[in-house]
């Protein structure tokens, strides 16, 4: 399907890819370099960008560009392929439903109808995807908020993985961004002064800075909570080493008289005081005693015999 807009520029929309089609279009447009674009689209699954300026005039970029990833099912993507020339523009296997809204073909008729150039009306295109990345962003920040309190609230390992989680969905959300922002930079590297000043091209180059700004700064965030985390685990491993440290120190006393008492010697008087197995007990819990209360003197013992409180990190 071809659309014409301002009877400037030319939009050929391709719901699939129809070979016949595009090789109709080669021929029309013969200073284009139309075949070898065609054959690398017929190999490529993947984000591929391409840019030719080696003729003045008849510029252009081209490539393949994955538009929607689900977050969590790697095999669930979507590619479309594309061909800018500054007075056509050619789009190929692009489903619009799946940009994140029902209307999301007739916005982008309306607004193409005001466009001077293909190049501008590809930057409406970028736009509509750019904005399908910022839609998923919406749900992402109410997660991340409530993974905030959470933490503070009932902390384990399950609130780890869920943060882990989340880091992984922003990096997808991430890779979806930085395709786009390598084709907004190729397009000013063909096209030039012919792009800078255009509203729409200025539009994208904004929405894309905002894409990363909010995603830098929940990574940010996302980073925090890690370090947090590994702060707290590296407490509370501490508070359990030192536990342990405390508990076999106190015991000390009653394992080493235990062995000594436990020896099979002849000649062991104690064993015939009439009030020795008193007396044992008796040694062994001044001896504790003792030594608990050279630790607790020194502070060695710090909080691990207070309960842990509610909603909070070290108590």
């Amino acid at each position: 399907m071809v659309k014409k807009f301002n009877n400037s520029w030319s939009w050929y929309d391709f719901e699939d890819f129809d070979l016949e089609g595009l090789q109709k279009i080669a021929a029309e447009k013969a200073q284009y370099d139309l075949d070898y674009w065609i054959k690398k689209i017929q190999e490529t699954k993947t984000n591929s960008i391409v840019i030719n300026t080696f003729r003045p005039g008849a510029e252009w970029v081209g490539g393949s560009l994955v538009f929607r990833q689900d977050l969590l099912d790697k095999d669930d993507n979507h590619l479309f392929h594309f061909f800018v020339g500054e007075d056509f523009l050619i789009t190929s296997n692009l489903e619009y439903s799946l940009l994140g809204k029902n209307d999301s073909k007739y916005i982008l008729d309306e607004q193409m109808e005001n466009t001077g150039n293909a190049i501008e009306g590809f930057s409406v295109l970028l736009g509509e995807v750019m904005t399908s990345s910022l839609i998923k962003i919406d749900p992402f920040e109410v997660r991340l908020n409530n993974l905030l309190w959470k933490m503070k609230e009932q902390n384990s390992t399950e609130i780890l993985e869920e943060i882990y989680q989340c880091r992984h969905e922003l990096l997808v959300l991430k890779h979806l961004m930085i395709p786009i922002r390598e084709i907004r930079i190729a397009l000013e590297e063909a096209f030039a002064e012919r792009i800078a000043d255009k509203p729409y091209y200025q539009r994208i180059c904004l929405k894309i800075e905002r894409g990363f700004t909010i995603v830098s700064d929940y990574q940010a965030e996302i980073d925090t909570l890690i370090n947090l985390e590994e702060v707290v685990s590296s407490h509370r491993g501490n508070e359990i080493m030192k536990t342990l440290t405390v508990l076999t120190t106190l015991f000390t006393p009653a394992t080493v008289l235990g062995a000594i008492w436990g020896m099979n010697f002849k000649y062991m008087p104690e064993l015939e005081w009439k009030y020795g197995y008193l007396f044992s007990f008796g040694v062994i819990i001044f001896s504790t005693l003792l030594l608990f209360g050279i630790v607790k003197r020194k502070g060695w013992s710090g909080d691990i015999l207070r309960g842990k409180k509610k909603n909070s990190f070290f108590k």
